[in-house]
């Protein structure tokens, strides 16, 4: 029991082996390729920080799922990375101080104190992209179309995306005045949609009938791009302030739609997950089938102000192995030159000349076991009249028949 335990990983922690890691590689360079192609620039942030820059802006809810330790170089207390973001923004504003738009993606592993999900993982391999220097609808679209061509790129075809707006809750509940403690109840109630807990509590706080009708709309509020009129006509004496963020949410989804021709957008306004961390817009991606979203982004133009500069930022996230796992993918076919050891320069010769054009050669090594199937090679390096040759498996065995028969 002592000896076989010391093969098991730790609940919620996994590993890809391959073909699959081959597979999820390729994946990652293709989506990394294709942010770099919208202008959007690779960093690669540590996976280690001081604690009080890794937690900038970011809330309760990412501090409880940040693995904490003492450098003991220091005795400054550091976090393992539980989100790429705050990292990403502390690199606009700390360490590149650009004036223009910036666009900045990243790929890397990330640790969670616990999974987001019963069963589910507390390692994801979070990718990204940021757009830091822009207030307008045009990023925050930018930002929304990206997404959904990196969903299409994951294969995933049948997305819903809910968009929705946190300027529409605060403002509400601003108007309101109630305290830290009420709103949290308001808040949670609006995220599980428990609208008879929600009619109870506001009235049991006398919250007027016209501000408490508007509060519970909120939850009917969700749906095509119908809902905005709707928003518009039981929210109108929520303010201008409201009736902007509906503009806001019809203009970003029109210009979503001109960059991704066949957008599936719908709008819920009562989504509100990264509430303390979002200014603006937000959205969520699923998929059916899945409960959980699989992707999630918004507007957080703070992030950047504890590094001393506040600069208007969009941006999402995903965990690219749960994205790779939700397409059924075929098993790669056998690709690749079994060669003999290298006992003749020729041969050496021979074999980095194919592996300098990208072909992968895999030399035999002396009493080693199993041949070119074994070794997942559809090819063979062959030796003819004093020249090595390149030889599908298949070609090489009717050569050897061919040979016996001659004998």
């Amino acid at each position: 029991m002592q000896t076989s335990a010391k093969w098991l990983l730790p609940e919620g922690i996994d590993e890809v082996l391959p073909p699959r890691a081959q597979q999820l590689d390729q994946l990652c360079r293709q989506l990394i390729d294709q942010f770099a192609s919208w202008g959007y620039e690779l960093v690669m942030p540590p996976l280690v920080e001081y604690l009080n820059s890794l937690l900038v802006g970011t809330g309760e809810d990412l501090e409880l799922q940040t693995f904490k330790l003492t450098d003991q170089l220091t005795g400054r207390m550091m976090g393992i990375r539980a989100d790429t973001t705050p990292q990403v923004a502390r690199i606009d504003a700390h360490n590149l101080k650009r004036d223009v738009p910036v666009r900045l993606c990243y790929v890397g592993s990330v640790l969670h104190t616990r999974p987001a999900v019963h069963g589910g993982t507390r390692c994801p391999l979070q990718i990204g992209a940021e757009l830091y220097g822009h207030s307008g609808v045009e990023s925050d679209a930018e930002i929304l179309s990206l997404l959904l061509q990196t969903l299409n790129s994951c294969g995933l075809k049948t997305v819903h995306v809910d968009l929705g707006h946190v300027g529409i809750y605060r403002e509400l509940i601003n108007t309101i005045g109630i305290s830290a403690e009420q709103e949290s109840v308001l808040f949670d109630a609006l995220q599980r949609k428990a609208t008879a807990e929600l009619e109870v509590a506001v009235k049991n706080w006398s919250i007027r009938r016209q501000q408490a009708a508007m509060l519970l709309a909120l939850l009917e509020l969700n749906g095509d791009s119908r809902v905005l009129a709707d928003a518009r006509r039981l929210l109108a004496r929520a303010g201008k302030r409201v009736s902007n963020c509906i503009d806001e949410l019809e203009r970003i989804a029109e210009l979503t739609q001109a960059q991704s021709r066949v957008a599936p957008l719908y709008f819920d306004l009562a989504e509100l997950r990264g509430y303390h961390y979002h200014t603006g817009m937000m959205f969520s991606a699923y998929i059916p089938g899945q409960g959980q979203e699989i992707a999630r982004g918004g507007r957080y133009d703070d992030v950047g102000r504890a590094f001393g500069r506040a600069r208007p930022a969009a941006g999402f996230s995903a965990d690219i192995k749960a994205l790779f796992n939700l397409v059924a993918r075929p098993q790669p076919e056998p690709s690749g030159i079994y060669a003999p050891w290298p006992k003749t320069p020729q041969l050496q010769k021979t074999i980095d000349k194919l592996r300098r054009a990208g072909t992968k050669v895999i030399c035999q090594l002396p009493g080693q076991s199993g041949g070119s199937a074994e070794m997942g090679c559809d090819r063979k390096l062959v030796r003819v009249k004093d020249k090595w040759k390149v030889m599908k498996v298949k070609s090489v065995k009717s050569i050897v028949k061919s040979a016996k028969r001659n004998v």
